[in-house]
């Protein structure tokens, strides 16, 4: 039975809207958030980028909602020893409620303190060896390590919960969803993709799948085109290029290459429920146990409602 919860864009909304709209959602019948992690947004339209971890401690304290980072990397600009720290309070602060979503990051991101971009094949063995010292720490022992990426000495973590959160790894192909399965607890992807996660289970994958998706409510379909092209006009690149473009400078100049009418073929847009539940009825019919939805845009309450009392109630029971 496929379980829907928000999802709650950091690139758009500040710190006090976020957790304002968590509330909101839980409210309206969600009992679980997808938070994502940049220290920039796509563009600059989008206007944000909040630090993720005071955020998550707010949405901890003020609500009962289940939390996944959506994603974090946890490999280059913040190190995984520190990452570990960061995500041991968070659990403490909403003991079975957090998940730890990672992923091999994104350019624009990481490259912040002046390290080189490596290839595809370097970022997955680094967040290999993360996830490795990660779950060490949160062990309790003291840790010492000297891997190939990383150095740790007498590293020792005091303020842990009863028991460590999962480890979900996002990833699209095969590479990254072998290493899903082999490194982590579960699966995170944003595409209604079947044949992915046919793929996890092959490889041995065992753990739980997430997914997100977006729409844009509002009153017409042209208003809401209109702020989809605006806030995410550059989304259609995908693929590697998102991974590899260092700037929202060029996402923006990508999205400017698009257009409204393009947004809406990509984005279930404008006041129609069936044409939204349709979408996420994809994600439901490949077979994902969670599956996040996202609000584009400024009014978050409208599309939470959208969402809570026309959409979700289209969808069969799963």
């Amino acid at each position: 039975m496929t379980k829907w919860g928000y999802f709650l864009s950091s690139e758009e909304l500040s710190p006090p809207e976020i957790v304002r709209n968590a509330r909101v959602a839980e409210e309206a019948g969600f009992d679980r958030v997808w938070v994502s992690d940049h220290f920039h947004p796509w563009q600059s339209s989008q206007g944000e980028s909040p630090f993720v971890w005071s955020v998550l401690g707010a949405i901890a304290a003020t609500t009962n909602l289940r939390m996944t980072t959506a994603v974090t990397c946890p490999t280059f600009r913040i190190h995984p020893a520190i990452l570990a720290q960061a995500t041991a309070t968070t659990a403490t602060l909403a003991p079975g409620r957090f998940t730890f979503g990672i992923g091999s990051g994104e350019a624009l991101n990481e490259h912040i303190l002046g390290d080189a971009w490596p290839p595809v094949s370097v970022r997955h063995e680094r967040l290999t060896e993360a996830v490795e010292l990660i779950r060490r720490l949160w062990s309790g022992e003291t840790v010492t390590h000297r891997g190939r990426h990383y150095t740790v000495h007498n590293a020792k973590i005091f303020s842990r919960p009863d028991e460590p959160p999962p480890i979900y790894v996002s990833g699209f192909g095969d590479k990254a969803i072998r290493l899903a399965a082999q490194a982590g607890d579960g699966w995170i992807t944003v595409r209604p993709d079947a044949d992915g996660l046919r793929s996890y289970r092959r490889f041995g994958g065992q753990g739980g799948t997430q997914a997100g998706v977006k729409i844009c409510w509002a009153p017409t379909e042209e208003e809401a085109a209109e702020t989809a092209w605006r806030l995410w006009g550059h989304e259609g690149t995908g693929g590697q290029a998102s991974q590899d473009v260092p700037t929202w400078h060029t996402f923006e100049a990508l999205g400017a290459a698009s257009s409204p009418d393009e947004a809406a073929r990509k984005v279930a847009c404008g006041p129609d429920p069936k044409r939204a539940a349709d979408v996420l009825a994809q994600y439901a019919d490949a077979g994902f146990d969670e599956v996040y939805v996202a609000q584009i845009g400024p009014d978050q309450a409208g599309g939470i409602r959208f969402l809570a009392e026309e959409v979700l109630p289209l969808l069969p029971p799963r």
